[in-house]
């Protein structure tokens, strides 16, 4: 074991500094365009111009690399060749010029294709074989997690649970351990600082709030599955439609815009202060479903960023809706909604109730627990990562399903 553990430590730890000094980059980058864009609104009615640049780029010179995550998965599942290095620069600027002019995308689809795409790079350097080429994707994509979101468990987990439903790869979970742990750290010592969520209320664990977060956690799986399949029929209807790709997001782009213009800019960018409201006071009950529709059209048209962050507004503006008809705290119900909603659409139940307990506090493990779970198993076999593979069937119920379903990765 000793050469192993030498070995992955190694090649785990000059991930994490990739991957982590990538993070911290466009952790920086993404702050100044979002502070400079709320200082700048009218900047919104370039977003259709914007839309088309990163499009007419992609097309001239990403078309290899636009599946993103989805490509990563692609690769680990069935290894062909190494994930072209241009992934990382034309994913971070997309994705910063994408908030800079105002769309509604997330964060972690960057931060987990440049850990992936400047992990492989290290496939000539080690000569790694095809099986050990999956654990170095796996370990990229736990480090771009982990230091994106300062959760390094739930990071490790994560690149184990995302790849099958229903299967975990326990061969790489020491590189993805190491790799989420020390890409956080280093996101930490370039000067990185991480949102900061209070939980004000707590309930006791009993019968009715077990079944309160219960039903929350149904309302929840079925929200995360909804906002995966809108997002999959948005851009097969574009792609569908629209024959030249940069103007899909340009007219996407147009359609964020004006939107903007009637309702206003709560519902662009990542939405943090929007979060962080959510933990604190009631909100409008509709909040959730305005960064539905505005995150739907922005990457259903085609802007680069992710869909995590988007998600945890989302769930938790809805936990925070659901919290009085439940007679549940608002924070609780916001943290609860937080992770469950991503759970569902994600199919990372695992990865979601640790993320809760890193984040909130070990206090909401049981709920957070009992909720991502639920709502793993109302989301159905669908999900945001449509690479996504089914290697067991959530329930005996969906056995009668499973010969249509896409065959598990190895």
């Amino acid at each position: 074991m000793l050469p192993y553990v030498g070995k992955w430590t190694l090649i785990a730890v000059l991930i994490a500094a990739l991957s982590g000094t990538a993070s911290a980059f466009f952790l920086f980058a993404l702050d100044a365009a979002t502070n400079w864009r709320e200082a700048h609104p009218w900047i919104i009615w370039l977003l259709p111009l914007a839309g088309f640049g990163v499009g007419w780029v992609y097309l001239k010179i990403g078309s290899s690399v636009e599946a993103g995550n989805n490509l990563l998965i692609d690769e680990i599942h069935d290894p062909k060749k190494v994930v072209p290095l241009r992934l990382a620069p034309l994913v971070l600027a997309g994705t910063v010029i994408s908030h800079l002019f105002g769309a509604s995308v997330g964060r972690e689809g960057t931060a987990v294709q440049m850990g992936g795409a400047l992990a492989d790079q290290l496939t000539h350097v080690f000569r790694l074989r095809h099986d050990d080429r999956r654990i170095l994707l796996m370990a990229g994509i736990s480090a771009g997690f982990a230091s994106v979101f300062g959760t390094p468990l739930a990071g490790a987990v994560f690149g184990l649970e995302v790849l099958a439903i229903g299967r975990l790869r326990y061969d790489a979970i020491f590189p993805c351990m190491v790799a989420a742990i020390a890409a956080d750290q280093f996101g930490l010592l370039w000067g990185v600082h991480h949102t900061h969520y209070a939980l004000s209320g707590m309930a006791p664990v009993n019968l009715w709030t077990l079944a309160a977060v219960l039903l929350a956690g149904m309302l929840f799986g079925l929200t995360g599955m909804a906002f995966a399949k809108c997002t999959h029929m948005a851009s097969a209807f574009m792609k569908r439609h629209i024959g030249y790709a940069p103007l899909r997001p340009m007219l996407g782009g147009a359609l964020v815009a004006v939107a903007v213009y009637l309702v206003g800019t709560r519902y662009i960018g990542l939405g943090i202060p929007v979060i962080v409201e959510a933990f604190q006071q009631p909100l409008a009950p509709w909040d959730f479903a305005g960064k539905f529709a505005f995150t739907v059209a922005s990457l259903g048209s085609g802007f680069k960023g992710g869909e995590v962050t988007p998600l945890f507004y989302i769930g938790a503006t809805l936990g925070n809706a659901l919290a009085p008809l439940l007679h549940l705290p608002f924070s609780l119900l916001a943290g609860i909604g937080f992770v469950a909603v991503f759970a569902g659409a994600a199919n990372t139940p695992l990865a979601s109730t640790i993320m809760a307990i890193e984040l909130f506090g070990p206090q909401i493990g049981p709920f957070a627990a009992l909720a991502c779970v639920v709502s793993y198993l109302f989301s159905g076999h669908s999900g945001i990562y449509h690479a996504q593979k089914v290697g067991l069937a959530k329930h005996h119920s969906a056995a009668v399903d499973e010969k249509r379903l896409p065959p598990a990765g190895d």
